[in-house]
Formats: structure tokens, C-alpha cells, sequence
């Protein structure tokens, strides 16, 4: 089984939006048996938090079937599990970096490497601009589940 982790600040807003969208792809492509999808936060501070009602909304109102979910932060067991690991931001893959074992470095990528572009998911906890964090994982998301797919 491949898996893939989101990974964001305080795991509420941006990697669990992430993480319902690619379970519903993955999904759509009947692969849920062949790869999870788990997302996590690189600090403590929402540990144990449900997503923000903000990222609810907007996966409702895009037809994203919401799962269960409370904020956890990565630890080294989930990087040793994982196939990659993909950060919403830059300080996410400083601080990804600084957590991974030397082994698992290669795996931490930043969201939008797989277009090329250094840009980054901006976090919606600021403007609550969730349907822009919508808009951008929506571009990312599928090119990421075909890069796996095909690894």
C-alpha cells in the first residue's frame, strides 16, 4: 500500500482539506484499497482540534465528502511509512526537514513542486480564504495522485 501525508501548520485547515480531497480522487479511481492518504501538523498547537469549520464549509460546498478528523502532528514512524510527504508551504519543509530521519528526506516535497513552481498553499486560518486553498489543491492534487500512481 502507497501512502501519502499532507502536512500543514496545525493540521485544520490545509492538509485535512488536502486529505479529504485526495481520499475522494483516490477514490474516483477505485484505488482506496491501494493507497491511503493521512495528513498531520508540524507544530502541537491544534493537536487534538477538528478542522476549521472554514475548510468544512468549503469541502461541503465542493461536494467533498467530510471524514473524521482531529489534528495530529507527523513523528518519525509516520515518515517511515509514508511514500511521500507533501508540505503546504516553505517553514512546512524547513520544520519537515528538521523532523524527518536522514533516510526519509527525499520524501518530504513542497505542494507545488509537482508544477515546477516554488509557490506555496497559502493558509486560509489568516483570511479565510478557504475557496483559494480550494482552487489551488484542486490544480495540484490529481498530478500528484498520477505521480504516485506511476511510481
Amino acid at each position: 500500500m502507497k501512502q501519502i501525508i499532507f502536512v500543514c501548520l496545525g493540521n485544520i485547515c490545509r492538509s485535512p482539506m488536502a486529505e479529504m480531497m485526495m481520499k475522494q480522487l483516490v477514490a474516483e479511481k477505485g484505488l482506496s484499497e491501494e493507497i491511503q492518504i493521512q495528513s498531520r501538523a508540524t507544530s502541537t498547537y491544534e493537536i487534538g482540534n477538528s478542522p476549521h469549520p472554514g475548510a468544512i464549509r468549503e469541502l461541503q460546498k465542493q461536494n467533498i465528502p467530510i471524514v473524521e478528523h482531529v489534528a495530529k502532528q507527523i513523528t518519525t514512524a509516520d515518515f517511515d511509512k509514508a511514500d511521500v510527504v507533501i508540505g503546504m508551504d516553505q517553514q512546512n519543509i524547513l520544520d519537515l526537514k528538521q523532523m524527518a530521519p536522514v533516510s526519509d528526506q527525499a520524501k518530504v516535497h513542497l505542494a507545488y513542486e509537482i508544477v515546477g513552481k516554488d509557490d506555496e498553499v497559502q493558509d486560509p486560518w489568516y483570511d479565510h480564504k478557504f475557496d483559494r486553498t480550494y482552487r489551488q489543491l484542486k490544480e495540484l492534487l490529481p498530478l500528484w495522485l498520477d505521480k504516485v500512481i506511476s511510481n
